[in-house]
Formats: structure tokens, C-alpha cells, sequence
């Protein structure tokens, strides 16, 4: 705060608000940090560097950024800063992004069902669960796929690096990082490869009551949405592994934890409410 402060007095507009803060309702001040004026109230960010120091944590880095898009972005910053042509200022910020050109899909279709599924209830009704890989090059510790699982109404999602695609992997991560931690879902969405439809898993699932749904063959769509996190993700991976650079083994598997929690905590049009904030 005591940066923000300062940039404050350094900045004209700041200084012309502060001093005449009367005249304009949308903005307030609380311990000498001018506020945009919401619920709750954001400290104004002045034009500089520490709004491009922002933009760049908010969107460049791993932990709170990882190449999102311009509506996730925005959503992420418009609960801690404001500025005037927010809105402007980071789609400038994305469209200039040279990772983003390289790695993100472009996807203009408007939002609809791929498949005509029913909607669930609720959430940990109908979940849905894949893998992506084999990932090159293998991690340090043997990774080289990824298992992810997503609650299609919430659109939760829970992600682990692992060393293979076996039937064995399923069960042990449906037990331990699912079914354990958050509980036994109604419906599970696969497609139809053997690791999801041998007896071992049928076995896991007879008992607990989950009702097994499968994916029509050669059609993808069909389970779109845990495909669609897929996508998004190995574009992430991608623009990590540019970032700090081919040879590392362990960047295409570093950031996958940073990456669940941030697709657990946006909000999209399709899903105005994130699940966790």
C-alpha cells in the first residue's frame, strides 16, 4: 500500500481526484488511498509502472496468471485494483502477448452443449474424468501423463501427474484424491479405453453406487468439457515450457498445481460463479 500510495501523489489525475473528491461519486478514499468506488471498495492504480508490474503478475506469471484470457484476467484484477479502461488496457496487454499468440486457441463459436447431455442437479452428480499424454519430456520422478477429473456443473477440477495410463492409476487416483478427500460421485463420464472400462474399475464402482456413462467412440465431443480443459491446459503447459525453456524436464509438470487451483477460481460465461473463491 505504501508503493500505491506514493505512486498516487506522483500522478496528476490521482492528485486531481484526491483534491476534489466531492465531484466524483465513483471514486472514495480510506487512509489516504484513493478507492474505486465498489463493493468492496479496490485502491486506483496510477499509469506506470506498477500498473504494468500488475498487469504482468496477473497474467505472465504462474501462480496467479498462466495466459488466461482477457475476461478471466479481468475478472482476477477487478477484485483487487482499478483503473479507467481497465477493460482496454489488459485486452491490449493479451492481444500483445507473444506466448498467448503462439499457445492459446482461438475459439469464436458462441457458448452451447456439445452433446445434448442433461444438465446435473448438482454438483458431484455427473463428473467427468481423462487422461492427457504421454507428455515429453518424462518428468524427474517418471511422469509423463496427466489424470484429470472435473465436476461438470461446478467445473471443479482436480489434476495429478502420473507415471502411466493403467487401470491400477485410475483406481488408486479415484480413491485417494477423489473419492477420499471429496466424496463418491453419482455419474462418471469416461470414454472407452480399457483403462476406464476393465473390471477392475467396474469393481471399484459396483459397490459405491456410481453410475459408469461412456463416451460415444470417435467422438470426443461427447465428453467436451473434460476435453476442452485438456486443450486449455496443454496450451498453458506449452507456454511454460517456452518460458523457462525446452530442456527442463520438470516444466511441463512444475506448474500443474498452480494451474488446478487457478481453473477452480475463475469465473467464465458459461460458469459466472467460480467454484472456490
Amino acid at each position: 500500500m505504501e508503493q500505491l500510495g506514493q505512486a498516487q501523489q506522483n500522478d496528476n489525475y490521482a492528485k486531481n481526484i484526491l483534491n476534489n473528491i466531492k465531484n466524483y461519486k465513483h471514486y472514495t478514499v480510506k487512509s489516504d488511498i484513493l478507492m474505486g468506488r465498489s463493493n468492496p471498495p479496490v485502491p486506483y492504480v496510477p499509469q506506470g509502472d506498477l500498473r504494468r508490474t500488475i498487469l504482468h503478475i496477473y497474467h505472465d506469471t504462474a501462480a496467479n496468471g498462466a495466459h488466461f484470457g482477457r475476461n478471466t484476467t479481468l475478472h482476477k484484477m477487478k477484485q483487487r485494483y482499478f483503473w479507467p479502461s481497465m477493460y482496454k488496457g489488459i485486452n491490449n496487454c493479451i492481444k500483445s502477448c507473444i506466448l498467448c499468440a503462439q499457445f492459446n486457441p482461438r475459439r469464436q463459436k458462441p457458448p452451447g452443449t456439445l452433446k445434448p447431455i442433461k444438465p446435473a442437479d448438482g454438483v458431484w452428480q455427473l463428473v467427468s474424468m481423462d487422461f492427457h499424454g504421454p507428455i515429453n519430456p518424462t518428468s524427474q520422478r517418471g511422469n509423463k501423463y496427466i489424470i484429470s477429473f472435473t465436476d461438470i456443473l461446478s467445473k471443479f477440477v482436480v489434476t495429478k501427474a502420473v507415471r502411466d495410463n493403467t487401470v491400477q492409476t485410475v483406481v488408486i487416483f479415484l480413491k485417494e484424491d477423489i473419492i477420499a478427500k471429496f466424496g463418491t460421485p453419482r455419474c462418471m463420464l469416461t470414454d472407452n479405453e480399457t483403462h476406464f472400462i476393465s473390471t477392475v474399475t467396474n469393481e471399484l464402482f459396483k459397490p459405491i453406487c456410481i453410475t459408469h456413462l461412456y463416451s460415444t467412440s470417435y467422438h470426443p465431443q461427447t465428453n467436451g468439457q473434460i476435453e476442452r480443459y485438456n486443450s486449455t491446459m496443454d496450451a498453458k503447459i506449452q507456454g511454460e515450457r517456452c518460458r523457462f525453456g525446452t530442456p527442463s524436464t520438470s516444466a511441463p509438470f512444475q506448474h500443474l498445481q498452480h494451474l488446478q487451483h487457478l481453473f477452480s477460481t475463475v469465473s467464465t460465461f458459461s460458469a459466472p460463479s467460480a467454484p472456490f473463491l
